[in-house]
């Protein structure tokens, strides 16, 4: 698929809110400072579309993209940064749960993991959640050019092997990098493939 066009078009934080069309939308989540803006600009190819942050935590509203003016990417907060109080913990996860829960038009979730890291607890129960509520999702896993290619292909399939203590079946899963824009064209075709099933 090829990215002729991607625009901002509006920020919310209740997902009554956003746009009203029918047309498909993908949202990214993953917990604070994944690279979640990251592979947006990579995938989109515009370098300043999704605000990156040295700061974790810094997008807390849902953000929609237009792309090609056919479908969206939806940014949505990360989630589990600890220097959070609670009621602003609490908020968050009602601005995301309400999204992923109530949002029709959203077609996949793709949920980001940062592939340097073991399972993380707030990652495989988010996880779990999403397989509770019948959310369809993606993992994708991110930051992969900062390992050598064997050392984060043993990382990926070692977070597999976790899921698969729970999971009959694993969701699609992708391999990623901002820098040098592994698994853009994995990502895009995938999409598209949806896109053309709807």
């Amino acid at each position: 698929m090829k990215i002729k066009t991607a625009e901002f078009e509006i920020s919310n934080s209740d997902w009554r809110k956003c746009p009203a069309t029918s047309i498909p939308e993908y949202a990214f989540i993953g917990r604070s400072n994944v690279g979640k803006s990251s592979l947006i600009n990579m995938l989109t190819g515009r370098k300043g579309l999704a605000k990156t942050s040295a700061t974790p935590g810094k997008t807390l509203l849902i953000n929609h993209f237009k792309v090609n003016g056919e479908w969206y990417i939806v940014d949505l907060p990360g989630y589990g940064y600890a220097r959070r109080g609670k009621e602003e913990r609490e908020k968050l996860r009602q601005i995301i749960q309400g999204y992923i829960l109530g949002r029709e038009q959203m077609t996949c979730l793709f949920v980001l993991v940062d592939s340097r890291h073991e399972p993380q607890k707030i990652d495989l129960e988010f996880i779990t959640w999403l397989g509770e509520n019948g959310v369809p999702f993606a993992l994708v896993f991110t930051k992969l050019d900062k390992m050598g290619r064997v050392a984060g292909a043993d990382k990926v399939e070692a977070y597999k092997r976790e899921l698969l203590k729970s999971w009959e079946e694993l969701p699609p899963v992708f391999m990623t990098s901002s820098e040098d824009g592994r698994g853009r064209d994995e990502l895009l075709d995938y999409i598209q493939t949806i896109n053309r099933s709807i």
